[in-house]
């Protein structure tokens, strides 16, 4: 693997000057503006969350393989979901698409309750592993259909889905609070929009925002396999 130069990355002999380097580069001069949100992200260790033979490239400016054909977002999107909700630090959110664990990590330094769900069984015990080590535990990690939500855990006061779907899962958009925000990546299988959703008491108020590749959200409220 190589960066978009071309240039082949070492491992960083400093994890954290590497974050630092990222959240300034990455994040800060594109725009990601809150503060939390950029505390968050210099905080996590996003190395602790890929394969071993992938973490030479933790810090590059792009979504990374983790298996089973899935990847780790890249840090600006993570940023960009994360800014989208708004969180102010008291809220319970579902993480749709649980991966590496790495976007569930950074929601936990941002609010206390964080449930995520994954639909591969290996890489949820690889998040919940990965979690632990991190210093994450309160997260809890479930096995399932995303798509569906996590009903028993519901309601939410935000959802940040990892996976894009053709349209906005209603049942995701029922287990928010009132004033709830949900951020999905909408579209085709081959390009979409992160759009943000808030719950109103008169029905969904939606705004979409950067242009985004995902991969998609299999279950009963995504696409269908194949």
């Amino acid at each position: 693997m190589s960066r978009p130069d071309g240039s082949t990355p070492t491992a960083p002999s400093d994890a954290a000057s590497a974050r630092a380097e990222m959240v300034e580069l990455q994040l800060r001069r594109r725009g990601i503006h809150d503060r939390r949100v950029l505390v968050a992200m210099s905080r996590v260790p996003r190395e602790l969350f890929l394969p071993e033979e992938v973490r030479p490239y933790a810090y590059v400016d792009g979504a990374l393989p983790i298996g089973h054909g899935q990847t780790m977002s890249q840090p600006y999107i993570v940023a960009t979901i994360c800014q989208l909700l708004e969180l102010a630090g008291q809220e319970r959110i579902l993480d749709v698409g649980t991966g590496s664990g790495y976007q569930a990590a950074v929601l936990a330094e941002l609010a206390p309750e964080v449930v995520t769900i994954e639909r591969i069984p290996d890489l949820a015990e690889r998040a919940r592993t990965a979690l632990a080590e991190a210093g994450y535990e309160r997260v809890v990690v479930l096995d399932g259909d995303g798509s569906l939500g996590a009903r028993d855990h519901a309601p939410f006061d935000a959802v940040a889905v990892a996976a894009a779907a053709p349209s906005v899962p209603a049942t995701l958009y029922q287990q928010l609070t009132i004033g709830g925000r949900l951020v999905v990546p909408r579209g085709s299988r081959w390009g979409q929009d992160l759009v943000l959703v808030v719950r109103t008491d008169e029905g969904p108020v939606e705004r979409a925002s950067v242009p985004c590749r995902f991969v998609p959200l299999l279950g009963a409220e995504g696409f269908e396999r194949g």
